[in-house]
């Protein structure tokens, strides 16, 4: 395994607060993509390698790894392995107003640095204020 892959590896940790692991280790896997970590092209960890380095069911990785191939944020070669798509899929046009919003959001909470879980639950918890 390359070593930034295998350092990137060692970044990804798993919270214990209700999200569920497939959703955190895509928005982790997402925001190393956002962030310039993985670049167009790189090859990610295989699934087994992630799943034994996190300690969790290799089909829980695969629903990952899944999410994000149909997002058009990586792209699965049989064979070889799975890579940072070199161009990621634009939002359909005729989406939804309020996907719109929230594609928008998710793309600025990782130009920022932060995972866009993060965002969703600090949302959340505003909500509750108002």
């Amino acid at each position: 395994m390359h070593t930034h892959i295998q350092s990137f590896l060692t970044q990804i940790r798993l919270q214990d607060d209700g999200v569920p692991i497939y959703v955190q280790i895509r928005e982790q896997i997402l925001a190393g993509i956002a962030s310039g970590v993985l670049p167009p092209g790189a090859q990610l960890p295989t699934m087994r390698e992630v799943a034994v380095a996190l300690k969790v069911d290799l089909n829980t990785v695969r629903h990952a790894y899944d999410d994000m191939q149909r997002r058009g944020a990586i792209e699965l070669v049989r064979g070889r392995g799975s890579f940072v798509a070199i161009q990621p899929k634009p939002a359909p046009i005729d989406a939804d107003p309020l996907d719109k919003l929230a594609l928008s959001a998710i793309a600025q909470s990782r130009e920022a640095g932060f995972a866009p879980a993060e965002l969703a639950h600090r949302i959340l918890r505003l909500c509750k204020g108002v």
